[in-house]
């Protein structure tokens, strides 16, 4: 069935769950609230939940580089060094790594995601869907569900796991924080890639062998 943003907005607060989790156990129990609190119970998503707002100011920094041509940083806190010695949290601070390495999103969460990058991307899927024959009032509706689109691909909370593409990031650390107990923070991230931001000299290739061919002349 069709999920309601009302619907999510329910959930999200009555459990404090992320959306996508709200709005995945919502369409497994037909919209029917109550159900979907208890799936979210059962699979440990609104314990997790709860955890959330404590603090968290341990951890790890890992770095992951592919090849010398992709490289990530990125901090993943707990709520106490005994977490942040776990083999667990360790492989899992090292996966992030390597999925920011391997994607490149741009950010943690939507809720950092600038209002005036939004409002941009706003405009353009309305643009994109007018151009395709929508009516504007049509169009404004569709881009809501285009935005999540948007957000899965630079969100990285949002995004498949690049091990795993059945789970989201976000679902994979719910998942840690309800087997170990503590509250688990992604908390920033840097991704580099080599020549990134340099211009480069485009070059054709048959001229250049053209030009070797007659300077031997």
């Amino acid at each position: 069935m069709a999920v309601t943003a009302e619907q999510v907005k329910e959930l999200r607060d009555r459990t404090s769950a992320g959306i996508m989790d709200c709005k995945k156990v919502l369409v497994e129990t037909d919209g029917d609230m109550d159900k979907a609190i208890e799936l979210l119970r059962e699979r440990g998503i609104a314990k997790a939940a709860k955890k959330a707002g404590r603090i968290a100011s341990e951890g790890l920094v890992e770095a992951y580089i592919h090849n010398g041509k992709y490289g990530a940083l990125v901090e993943v806190n707990s709520e106490t060094d005994f977490v942040s010695n776990n083999e667990e949290f360790k492989t899992f601070v090292k996966d992030i790594a390597m999925h920011i390495a391997a994607i490149g999103p741009r950010y943690v969460r939507r809720e950092e995601v600038p209002e005036e990058v939004v409002n941009a991307e706003r405009e353009t899927l309305i643009a994109q869907a007018m151009n395709e024959g929508k009516p504007e009032e049509i169009a404004k509706k569709m881009v809501e569900g285009r935005l999540n689109k948007f957000f899965a691909e630079t969100c990285l909370l949002e995004q498949p796991f690049v091990k795993d593409q059945d789970i989201t990031v976000g679902e994979l650390l719910t998942n840690l924080i309800s087997r170990i107990g503590e509250n688990i923070v992604i908390r920033r991230f840097a991704r580099f890639e080599r020549g990134e931001g340099i211009e480069k000299e485009e070059t054709n290739f048959a001229e250049e062998v053209m030009k070797q061919v007659n300077a031997s002349k």
